[in-house]
């Protein structure tokens, strides 16, 4: 089995626990990341009628908020699709969202139309693509010109000090501990640690965004380092 259809398998098998394992395992934190992103977002595309495809949605719950702050800031969503390779993912999904158009893909090879999306966004799913390059090139192609690619990732953190060795001690120690608990697969929760390590760095991201022709809008980073947030626009 390759290693895309590895990790792939590996959330199907998470997937009942992972809403209840993400909440604990973040502290529900990752919400309020979420939530600035989307909002960062929704006030730079400055057109009040949007589409949205969220890739690598997992169980949906950027969906969600996309919803709520299009509500907030008055915008008006006339599309918005979820993607993801995952099968076990997407059926939870779907039970959470009745009217919302769930896809089976993998984000390297998107069966979208050229230029047919406004933002395009991914969460926590960027570093689990392993041809991660033509996933950016995917993007590129089926945002508008002027749309716009979010990203939140765990990047590669920088070591060294008091709070950046607490940090690691989480990942490393705790979270798999509690992660296996939650989900009865701890090597999943291994997975994450490690797959961070493997990461790019926020200036190797950057590089790789610019390389493909967006255009860097806004970077942020959250509770010392350990999410990303990247906004991109399509030249």
């Amino acid at each position: 089995m390759q290693k895309q259809d590895k990790i792939i398998e590996m959330f199907n098998e998470i997937a009942p626990s992972y809403d209840k394992a993400n909440r604990i395992l973040s502290f529900g934190v990752d919400i309020s990341w979420r939530k600035y992103a989307c909002k960062k977002v929704l006030k730079y595309y400055k057109p009040d009628f949007i589409s949205i495809v969220d890739v690598a949605c997992g169980t949906g719950d950027m969906i969600a908020i996309w919803q709520e702050k299009a509500r907030m800031l008055s915008k008006n969503i006339t599309s918005i699709k979820g993607i993801d390779p995952s099968e076990g993912m997407l059926e939870i999904a779907k039970q959470k969202f009745q009217n919302i158009d769930f896809i089976q893909a993998k984000a390297q090879n998107l069966p979208l139309e050229n230029q047919s999306v406004d933002i395009v966004s991914i969460s926590y799913g960027i570093r689990n693509v392993v041809e991660r390059k033509q996933a950016l090139s995917e993007f590129f192609r089926v945002l508008k010109k002027g749309g716009i690619f979010v990203i939140l990732e765990f990047t590669k953190r920088e070591k060294g000090g008091f709070i950046a060795t607490l940090r690691d001690f989480y990942l490393k120690n705790i979270l798999p501990t509690l992660g296996g608990i939650i989900s009865k697969n701890k090597s999943a929760y291994e997975y994450l640690p490690n797959s961070i390590d493997e990461f790019l760095s926020k200036e190797e991201f950057i590089k790789e965004l610019n390389d493909c022709g967006f255009e860097i809008l806004d970077f942020k980073s959250f509770s010392f380092g350990v999410s990303s947030m990247f906004i991109a626009r399509k030249l």
